[in-house]
């Protein structure tokens, strides 16, 4: 009897130490087996000619020369089932400043103004407004002497002096013409311009 249940315990510890041998022997024979290079091998992207006929990003879309009325800029939408982009979804003016964007066209004219000088009223800083008011800041001369100041410069007065520096800035319309056949509907007196530090410089100090 003795016997029979040492040979059973000896026969349940033999089992599992072969099968962990055997186990633990062949995942090292897995792991260390060469890998088959054709299965496992994946394509690498090839460098593209530069003289080559890439599609450009504008394809499907209208340049700027190709705008021409508000519908031009209505957006085409994206896909079914797919996440719009900006250039999907963008309409008006945004759609505008994209497309140029992608021509390297600045439409908003985003650059910043000369202060390699100061402003003179003789030779004043040139300032593009596409509408009847412009503001623009002023840091100084050298750039970044003081803190910004803005200013404003209108059609009607388009030449404005910065209050810290007395550097001169003039406004130049590059806007649409106006309309001669234009009705303006102003139902009494035009409101006064509010006035501004400008108003009270004696004349004899404005032009210094």
């Amino acid at each position: 009897m003795f016997l029979q249940r040492s040979a059973i315990a000896a026969a349940r510890r033999t089992v599992p130490r072969a099968l962990a041998r055997r186990t633990f022997a062949s995942s090292i024979v897995r792991r260390e087996a060469p890998k088959d290079a054709s299965k496992d091998a994946t394509p690498k992207p090839e460098a593209v000619p530069a003289g080559s006929n890439t599609p450009s990003l504008l394809t499907g879309y209208k340049t700027i020369d190709q705008i021409k009325t508000e519908d031009d800029l209505l957006a085409p939408g994206a896909k079914a089932g797919t996440v719009p982009t900006d250039l999907e979804q963008s309409t008006g003016l945004e759609r505008l400043e994209i497309l140029g964007k992608m021509q390297g066209i600045d439409i908003f004219d985003m650059k910043p103004l000369d202060a390699s000088r100061l402003g003179t009223l003789e030779d004043p800083i040139v300032v593009n407004s596409a509408g009847n008011e412009q503001y623009c800041g002023c840091t100084g001369f050298p750039a970044d002497s003081h803190n910004v100041l803005w200013i404003t410069l209108t059609r009607e007065e388009p030449v404005a002096r910065c209050m810290e520096c007395g550097s001169a800035y003039k406004m130049h319309y590059v806007g649409p013409p106006d309309d001669p056949h234009a009705h303006h509907d102003h139902h009494g007196a035009a409101p006064e311009r509010p006035k501004n530090m400008a108003d009270f410089i004696k004349p004899e100090y404005q032009n210094l």
